[in-house]
């Protein structure tokens, strides 16, 4: 199974930017579809953005589209989130994860699906 060790959280003002990376290690990213979950306290966890196995389909969430841009470098091992005008509403723990490759998988929204996390990272935006 990948290890997984999201880095690049912090304290950001409104309207800033941040990139998280998201370091695997153990067994090859190009075998898994990645996302992107975030999870604020006192609400549950929820999917921000996902890529297949190639990096050519990527999904986003309604409340990021547009802000938030996803890729992968499977030669590194490492796939990033760039978060870009960000809003306080964006403050969570934000978690990177690894959903194995199947026949007819591809990138889901539920994190039920997803079987390698990392630890998270946190992100706080100032108002």
């Amino acid at each position: 199974q990948v290890q997984l060790v999201e880095s690049g959280g912090g304290l950001v003002q409104a309207g800033g930017s941040l990139r998280l990376s998201c370091i695997g290690s153990g067994r090859a990213l190009k075998n898994y579809h990645m996302a992107w979950f975030r999870q604020a306290p006192g609400k549950e966890r929820e999917f921000v953005s996902g890529i297949n196995w190639s990096g050519a389909d990527t999904h986003y969430a309604d409340s990021v589209t547009g802000r938030f841009t996803i890729s992968r470098e499977n030669g590194k091992n490492t796939v990033f989130l760039e978060m870009n005008r960000l809003d306080p509403e964006d403050t969570a723990t934000y978690y990177c994860a690894g959903k194995t490759i199947t026949l007819y998988s591809g990138v889901t929204y539920s994190a039920a699906s997803y079987d390698a996390w990392g630890q998270g990272t946190r992100v706080t935006v100032s108002s």
